[in-house]
């Protein structure tokens, strides 16, 4: 028998969410010291992980299989592929960074700090099970329950209206959640009819499910996965939990978590829908092309730092579902790129406001300027993970990015086009922020702002180093990533559309 990695990267954070959560009260440094201990155990065992996970190996790996509720076909069956295996990786990395990045913020307005990492390590663990599990009910469960400490950990910690933003956070995936739960139901439904009664992805694939029950269960699922990441018109709810969570906590929330939406996109929709997949791929792609657009648009009129980036993130996120529903391989492998970028790049600029709201004690852009002054490592990580946002060439976003424009423009031109529009967008708003926080006169706000401290150049100091490896180097992932998105395609029943050539090239390449 293999050893179990994925069970134990789920255990190794919940047996240190139950760890944290038992420290005595009055031992608050202790409980945060425990909670990065358990997040760097599991960083570096997903690490290890990583490296026995064979890239041109079998499609899934680390399968594990044990039966939970087997009279209704539910199993605690876990599997990695390279999509769910460098989501995971993303996930174990972030986590400990958010940790250290919430060390002073936690304790913001004299809040007892334990919760806080507990139901971080927590959250840690559901989203792991969630990219690893290959059971459709087990996916689910952990789907709807990451909600919880989710929604706590909005509306314990942050700003005065962190409140209605759990509220609201929680009611939006709430809804999500229950079209996906009749779908799910739905679904098993019509495999018992089939003769198989599971919710097992591979058994689930293999259906021949008749298109227009395909249509309401693609619906059922892509709504709650729309929601989730969140995609223009399901996208309200985002700005406001980003806006009044604490910044670590909306670099989780948008870095690492929505990501599960997208994840769901592309490693259940495609595969289990591929008819309706087909039908809805155009809806979907014009969808995706207004949030990018929507997002940038927005982002440049936001007076509030975190609102700005959490409206990035939704022009980011149209950036994913272009890439997925364009149903090519370019794009499918580049927006599975983009996901991990994508939180590296996003998880950084939250941070790195985090720390200027922390010593300007505002989230406010017209309370800054001449931070380059006064703190200019600050403002220069600043502007390195703003041109990472912007998928400035040589960095890890570019690379996603351009696969996503690459992958779009082959099968879908006019959205390809219009969508590169956003990339003068992104430097808009990204250049500006930038100009109006960090350069200029040093006002009142900034005159006694310290630069980055040594904690604070141990959390920026590894992503940097990731999206600038990544982004000079990305072969070794994308070879992880391209089985995955293989396997999903070749469920669809698509391929890449052929190159054009161009009929008056002769064989010597000029024209005669």
């Amino acid at each position: 028998m293999t050893f179990p990695w994925l069970t134990t990267l789920i255990a190794v954070p919940a047996l240190g969410a139950v760890l944290t959560a038992l420290v005595p009260r009055g031992l608050e440094l202790a409980a945060k010291k425990l909670a990065l201990f358990m997040s760097c155990v599991t960083a570096i065992l997903g690490a290890i992980a990583a490296v026995a996970f064979v890239a041109d190996g079998a499609p899934v790996q680390f399968v594990e299989e044990y039966g939970w509720i087997e009279s209704f076909g539910v199993y605690w069956s876990l599997g990695a592929d390279g999509i769910s295996l460098v989501l995971i990786l993303l996930t174990v990395v972030v986590t400990p960074i958010v940790v250290m990045a919430m060390w002073r913020e936690a304790e913001a307005e004299r809040r007892n700090p334990k919760p806080f990492f507990a139901l971080l390590l927590l959250l840690e663990a559901m989203m792991i099970g969630a990219f690893a599990a290959r059971d459709l009910l087990l996916f689910y469960v952990l789907f709807e329950a990451m909600l919880v400490p989710m929604y706590f950990l909005i509306g314990l910690y942050g700003g005065p209206q962190r409140r209605y933003a759990a509220v609201k956070f929680l009611l939006y995936n709430l809804a999500g959640g229950l079209l996906m739960l009749a779908a799910v139901i739905g679904l098993y439904v019509h495999s018992r009819g089939a003769g198989t009664g599971t919710f097992l992805f591979a058994d689930l694939i293999a259906l021949d499910i008749p298109v227009d029950l395909q249509r309401w269960l693609f619906l059922g699922f892509m709504i709650a996965f729309a929601i989730k990441a969140p995609l223009w018109p399901f996208h309200t709810w985002l700005p406001d939990a980003a806006a009044e969570a604490t910044p670590a906590n909306a670099a989780y929330l948008s870095g690492v978590m929505d990501k599960v939406g997208t994840y769901g996109m592309i490693a259940l929709v495609l595969p289990m829908f591929p008819d309706a997949t087909r039908e809805f791929a155009p809806a979907i792609v014009v969808l995706a092309v207004v949030s990018v657009i929507y997002g940038a648009l927005v982002a440049i009129g936001q007076t509030d730092m975190k609102r700005l980036i959490a409206y990035t993130s939704i022009s980011h996120f149209g950036f994913i579902v272009l890439g997925i529903f364009a149903l090519t391989s370019q794009g499918a492998t580049g927006a599975t790129f983009y996901m991990v970028a994508h939180g590296f790049s996003t998880v950084a600029l939250f941070v790195i406001v985090g720390f200027m709201i922390t010593r300007g004690r505002s989230r406010m852009v017209a309370d800054y300027g001449g931070v380059s002054t006064t703190a200019p490592l600050l403002a220069g990580s600043f502007l390195f993970a703003g041109l990472a946002g912007l998928a400035l060439p040589g960095l890890a976003t570019f690379t996603g990015e351009f696969l996503v424009l690459v992958g779009t423009f082959g099968r879908y031109r006019v959205a390809a086009v219009v969508a590169t529009v956003a990339t003068i967008l992104a430097a808009v708003y990204i250049l500006w922020l930038y100009q109006r926080t960090m350069t200029g006169p040093v006002r009142d706000q900034t005159v006694g702002f310290v630069d980055l401290r040594r904690r604070e150049l141990v959390i920026v100091a590894p992503l940097v180093a990731l999206l600038l490896a990544l982004g000079f180097f990305p072969k070794p992932v994308l070879d992880v990533i391209d089985e995955g998105v293989g396997a999903s395609l070749a469920e669809v029943g698509v391929s890449d559309p052929p190159a054009e050539v161009d009929a008056t090239t002769t064989a010597e390449g000029t024209a005669p």
